[in-house]
């Protein structure tokens, strides 16, 4: 065989390794090729193809780039180059190559399913449709066309029409790895775990080692709470394909997850520099930053944040912006550019317009937080007391728990206490609406393990976020927020998408039953000096900014036998607080820190404390409750924000208003002055202790009582036909 048929041999070979994604054998094929017939414009072509494929597009792309000097108007070089530049350059670049090729071959079915997925990248559905729809008109048993629109209509939330799309591809090609994947992800969308675990299974089985699948199966184990081997799928990922910039970003979600904050941040950093639009990376990056306390650039960071959630962009989740914006406006918009990108067409509602007519009002909690959990610590007294004979109670349980002392006493509180965390979405909303709900109460909002999706298909008549997540949701589907007069005054009722239902004493529930231990600690058991003022915080890393660390390191510098205890702070965080302290003219051994532990010990320690310091702009929910509790005044200083405002709550309700500051300024001569007066701040700790038993804010009781005049009223209302409204209880 001489060299031409030699090299048009392996060109054949080539073309079907490709076809069936073994690029590591087409590649090797294609260069041996052209090794024997240098400069063959198809051979060149279909060698960028796999490089692409291989994660090796600035190859690929200087290769494409030689063939358009010779041929510049070579349809498939510029898809090529087209493909390239999404990875390597940016959308807008992709376009403009890709529209070229279709301009010079109109009907070119490869590069019109191209387009669309550019188009659709660059957010615009609408025509990344057309494009796709042409593609399939001239061919409608084209696999990647079909795959094309079903990622459309996946990123339009349009998930049945989206796993059609994806079906009708594998039956023309039961292998085709795109298809696998995609319908994969939109089952995992609709909270179908198994299905879209045994869809990845399959792919991985077809395509064993490949990048995409690995980090997909990454994150089904991930919700499988199987985390371990989440890391080393993901990690195999990134062996295959170093390159590919959301297998990153899954890394440094499952680190997260792990409490790996440091090495989460790292992870995130390279899907950055890799892709530095890729959506909610920058807000990861430095939520997980703040958890580390790792505060570079943390004002640019944050006001650039600021300024493209203020365009619409998707940058960040609503949980990560509460300790950053300081303004209810900012937070809406952030969940309002969330459900918009999650929500664009919202489901078709499942419960459409029935009056319910029950003697009792059926109120279901739904949470993944039902276990050992700040939430169901705080809520677990009122579940207890619920009035029986005017409401049925029921819970939704989507978490992973220990089946400990909580979790029992959590199941003997309700009426029915289902565990729906293998349930679709849809299969949990199907069931409130059987079970005929009156209302639904999200606890989770937009935290961890949260399922906003049940909430999207509108199961029950009224829908009400409470307690998880102290903010708006932005979706027209809650339909009231509870709140107080504290936390959200008059002035910010305007920057809810909810209708705002105030209680009326405090917003926070509490659990009568809640106990510390009966000893206290020592100082030298907690390695704290003997002598000298203790302020503490055990508010969670990510709550403490820069300005706010400023502010403590003047406190300590104007009280100078006084030290810092923080409670709860992960260990990659403690060097730099040390260090931060340091430059701040502050000794790092004046920085003391405690691990985590048991409620009833945890409790204990504040005992050991003199006052606690709170965060701004995200309080103390729990831990000031906590704190309060324990006997330990808490100073505080408000923002405009629900979870700004959240402490002020809790000393507003306990009438201790003196320990709401109006500036930090104000904080900052506060905390000194008490410091230096014992007097005073032995009477201020009497008064919390008789303000403890007397005031409405462990009065569970009293609190259960006006929660159910709240949700009585909402219940009104709707059989009334009345339209949701805020109003005081």
């Amino acid at each position: 065989m001489d060299e031409l048929s030699e090299a048009k041999a392996l060109f054949s070979a080539g073309l079907a390794f490709q076809e069936r994604g073994e690029w590591a054998r087409a590649e090797h094929c294609y260069r041996r090729a052209l090794e024997l017939a240098p400069n063959r414009p198809s051979v060149m072509i279909n060698l960028a193809a796999v490089l692409i494929q291989d994660g090796k597009c600035q190859e690929a792309k200087t290769i494409v780039e030689k063939v358009l000097k010779v041929d510049p108007r070579n349809p498939a070089a510029l898809l090529n180059l087209g493909h390239c530049q999404l990875i390597v350059e940016s959308a807008e670049a992709a376009l403009t190559s890709i529209e070229a090729a279709v301009r010079i071959k109109p009907d070119y079915v490869e590069a019109l399913v191209s387009r669309a997925t550019v188009l659709n990248e660059l957010d615009q559905p609408g025509q990344a449709l057309e494009s796709c729809d042409k593609a399939l008109a001239m061919k409608p048993d084209c696999v990647d066309a079909l795959v094309g629109k079903g990622i459309i209509m996946r990123s339009l939330r349009r998930d049945e029409s989206a796993l059609t799309f994806f079906e009708r591809a594998l039956d023309c090609q039961p292998n085709c790895l795109g298809a696998l994947i995609g319908r994969s992800n939109v089952l995992l969308d609709l909270n179908r775990v198994a299905e879209a675990l045994a869809g990845l299974e399959k792919a991985s089985q077809i395509h064993p080692g490949d990048a995409v699948v690995l980090s997909n199966l990454a994150l089904i184990l991930l919700r499988l709470g199987e985390k371990a081997d989440a890391l080393d799928k993901v990690e195999a990922a990134l062996a295959a394909r170093p390159d590919l910039a959301p297998a990153h970003f899954n890394h440094g979600n499952i680190l997260a997850d792990l409490g790996r904050h440091d090495d989460a941040a790292s992870s995130y950093e390279r899907a950055l520099a890799l892709k530095p639009n890729l959506d909610y990376a920058r807000g990861a990056l430095v939520h997980s930053r703040m958890h580390c306390c790792d505060w570079r650039s943390f004002g640019e960071n944050a006001a650039g944040l600021l300024n493209d959630v203020r365009q619409g962009k998707r940058v960040m989740d609503p949980f990560s912006c509460l300790g950053i914006f300081d303004g209810a406006k900012d937070q809406l918009l952030c969940s309002q550019v969330q459900v918009n990108d999650r929500f664009p067409m919202p489901p078709v509602p499942i419960w459409r317009g029935e009056r319910y007519g029950h003697d009792r009002i059926r109120v279901a909690y739904l949470s993944s937080d039902l276990g050992n959990h700040a939430v169901a610590l705080l809520m677990a007294g009122v579940f207890d007391l619920h009035d029986r004979t005017r409401f049925e109670i029921t819970a939704m349980s989507f978490g992973r728990h220990d089946e400990g002392e909580m979790r029992t006493r959590l199941k003997a509180a309700f009426d029915r206490f289902i565990d729906v965390n293998h349930q679709s979405d849809r299969e949990v909303a199907c069931r409130l609406r059987d079970l005929e709900i009156d209302i639904a109460v999200d606890l989770n909002g937009y935290t961890k393990n949260a399922r906003p999706n049940i909430f999207a298909l509108r199961a029950a008549p009224i829908q009400v976020n409470y307690l998880g997540y102290p903010g708006p949701l932005g979706a027209e589907w809650y339909d009231y927020i509870l709140a107080d007069r504290f936390v959200i005054p008059d002035q910010q009722i305007g920057f809810y998408s909810e209708k705002v239902v105030r209680l009326p004493d405090c917003f926070q529930a509490n659990d009568f039953r809640r106990t510390a231990a009966q000893r206290a600690p020592r100082r030298s058991e907690m390695r704290l000096p003997e002598q000298g003022f203790i302020f503490c915080c055990a508010n969670n890393a990510y709550k403490i900014t820069p300005k706010m660390f400023d502010v403590w390191m003047k406190i300590l510098r104007d009280v100078p036998d006084s030290i810092l205890w923080l409670l709860g702070v992960q260990p990659c965080a403690i060097s730099r607080l040390q260090h931060a302290a340091g430059a701040r003219g502050i000794a790092p051994e004046r920085l003391f820190f405690a691990g985590r532990a048991p409620y009833g010990e945890y409790l204990a320690r504040y005992r050991v404390a003199d006052l606690f310091l709170d965060t701004l702009p995200f309080n103390g929910g729990t831990t000031a409750s906590d704190a309060l509790w324990a006997g330990l005044p808490v100073l505080t200083c408000p923002g405009e924000t629900f979870a700004g405002r959240m402490a002020g709550s809790l000393l507003h309700t306990l009438a201790l208003g003196e320990l709401i500051a109006d500036s930090l300024e104000t904080y900052t001569a506060l905390a000194v002055r008490l410091a230096r007066a014992p007097e005073e701040l032995t009477a201020l700790k009497r008064r919390l202790f008789s303000a403890r038993e007397a005031s409405a804010l462990f009065d569970t009781h009293r609190f259960r009582h006006n929660l159910e005049s709240a949700y009585s009223r909402m219940w009104r209302r709707y059989q009334d036909g009345a339209p949701a409204a805020s109003f005081d209880v």
